[in-house]
């Protein structure tokens, strides 16, 4: 079976001090479809710097980057952003949801930024479809100001999957929640898995970790599997 993504030896220096540092050092990471794979590791580990990566936002130093059978690892910034458009969605600790626009608009915004124009009908079908995927469908009309932080991230969610990405990126996706809430948003990230999108959840929580296919620590720039 082929790996959705496929990172090997990647290595990212930071630059940035007075004193260079290297925060990933020749780590390896293979997400098939499917697999949810959760990264712990402490403040600073380098955590979210992975998921940059990952999502094609940085560039690693060295190492490569495999989409599928696709070598991505010097891929132009263009063509980046392209494919970050249309096979990856990204959820954050913070909703980034704009509070003008209702639930619905809020993940249209997505299908338009990502999929250029489609039919009206379409985009409400799609829209409608992906709030309703993750429980939130009754409240399309509503902006964010009127919902809970759960509801606004699972809004979020919605609109990382209304585009049907491939792989599904999250970084501290509960860290604003209290913990009923954030173990529904977990929830709903992994049923993502089942129609065969593969899900990097970072997260400094254990149990939330422990939900998905694989854990993985981050320590020292290395990742290393832990046992569930």
């Amino acid at each position: 079976m082929t790996p959705l993504i496929q990172l090997t030896g990647v290595t990212k220096i930071l630059k940035g001090q007075k004193t260079p540092r290297t925060i990933l050092d020749g780590v390896d990471l293979t997400v098939h479809s499917g697999e949810g794979v959760a990264v712990l590791g402490r403040s600073g580990s380098g955590k979210s710097t992975l998921l940059s990566l990952v999502g094609l936002f940085d560039r690693a130093d060295d190492g490569q980057y495999l989409l599928g059978e696709r070598d991505i690892t010097r891929l132009p910034e263009r063509k980046a952003a392209a494919l970050r458009s249309a096979e990856f969605g990204f959820v954050f600790q913070r909703f980034f949801l704009l509070k003008h626009l209702t639930a619905a608009q809020n993940v249209a915004m997505a299908l338009v930024n990502g999929q250029g124009w489609l039919p009206r009908r379409k985009r409400r079908a799609k829209v409608l479809s992906a709030l309703d995927r993750v429980g939130v469908a009754h409240l399309a009309k509503h902006k964010p100001p009127k919902l809970s932080g759960g509801e606004q991230q699972r809004v979020a969610i919605a609109r990382a999957l209304v585009r049907e990405p491939k792989m599904l990126l999250a970084d501290e996706p509960t860290g604003a929640l209290d913990t009923e809430t954030g173990n529904l948003v977990i929830d709903v990230l992994h049923s993502a898995t089942k129609d065969g999108c593969g899900l990097v959840l970072v997260t400094h929580d254990w149990e939330h970790a422990s939900r998905m296919e694989r854990v993985l620590r981050l320590e020292d720039g290395q990742l290393r599997e832990v046992a569930v």
